[in-house]
């Protein structure tokens, strides 16, 4: 089956559980998953403490975290091709725009957002549901 499962994590456990569903779902269909954070700029800022210097980079700082969360799934899932992806933008247009980049097949969120004035105001789960170009999987994660 052609297609990618697509994945929005944050660092948060209730994201990993969606994962982990996700990486579930991809290893039944027979195709990869992208594991994919978001980040706001493509800031680049120098710090420098004493005769320390750091560079902080946004992107490189969202490519790192889902990593982390791909390497985890890694470990129970090793037979899949996992791939992490840092994307520019909001977290709902970050997966509704790499959804379509790919061809991805389906996005896999969790619910986090989708109860009380989250619900009412809108959350990513729901923006993701309402503009993806593919199928949308709400995981129930809280």
């Amino acid at each position: 089956m052609a297609g990618t499962v697509l994945v929005g994590v944050d660092g948060s456990e209730t994201a990993q559980k969606a994962a982990r569903r996700a990486a579930s779902i991809a290893q039944g269909l027979g195709v990869g998953l992208a594991v994919v954070t978001a980040h706001a700029t493509g800031n680049t800022e120098v710090v420098r403490i004493g005769n320390d210097t750091w560079v902080m980079d946004d992107a490189e700082q969202a490519l790192k975290l889902a990593e982390h969360s791909a390497e985890r799934l890694r470990q129970d899932f090793p037979g899949l091709d996992i791939t992490a992806v840092a994307s520019k933008g909001k977290p709902q247009e970050a997966l509704v725009e790499e959804a379509e980049r790919a061809g991805a097949q389906m996005i896999v969120v969790g619910n986090v957002g989708m109860k009380g004035l989250g619900r009412v105001l809108g959350s990513v789960a729901s923006s993701v549901a309402h503009n993806a170009p593919c199928d949308v999987l709400i995981v129930k994660t809280s």
